[in-house]
């Protein structure tokens, strides 16, 4: 039986200098899922602050101020989460990628992702003008936002059980 394109790729990169690295040291992988830990938790705590922020929650700090110390840090947990969970994925990817939490672990992300850019495209451009409540579109991006992301990290987190 032949094997498809795509599962090669993946194969290659479990096979390659990478994989086997991740593999064989008794302190790299673990010392990698720590630090993809830590990006999601920099990522998803700064996100969770800063939705709830605009849900309403908090209302005494102001949403502006907010986002400029949370987005940043967002962005750093995002690398961080990312390029850890690329390593992890590099021990095992033709096994993973077919784990259908890991799949919907991808798609929450890119859901989120598309979420993020229209809240910046769209509510976020306003954001000088807001007072102490965000409008109601943020609100909504806001709503999304928190399930999308902590979607991911349930699903993440269920990739060991399937």
């Amino acid at each position: 039986m032949e094997q498809q394109p795509a599962a090669s790729i993946f194969l290659a990169l479990q096979e390659s200098a990478l994989g086997h690295l991740m593999r064989s040291s008794p302190a790299l992988y673990p010392a990698v899922e720590i630090l993809h830990i830590l990006g999601f938790v920099v990522l998803v705590g700064s996100i969770l602050a800063l939705d709830l922020r605009l849900l309403g929650w908090g209302r005494a700090i102001p949403i502006a101020p907010m986002a400029k110390l949370l987005l940043p840090l967002s962005r750093f947990g995002f690398g961080l989460a990312i390029s850890m969970g690329f390593l992890l994925f590099s021990a095992d990817a033709s096994h993973v990628v077919r784990n259908p939490a890991f799949q919907a672990k991808l798609l929450l992300i890119a859901a989120a992702l598309v979420n993020v850019v229209i809240a910046h495209a769209g509510p976020w451009r306003r954001v000088a003008l807001w007072r102490d409540e965000a409008p109601a579109g943020a609100k909504v991006s806001a709503l999304v936002s928190l399930l999308l992301w902590l979607g991911a990290v349930c699903a993440g987190r269920l990739i060991a059980y399937l």
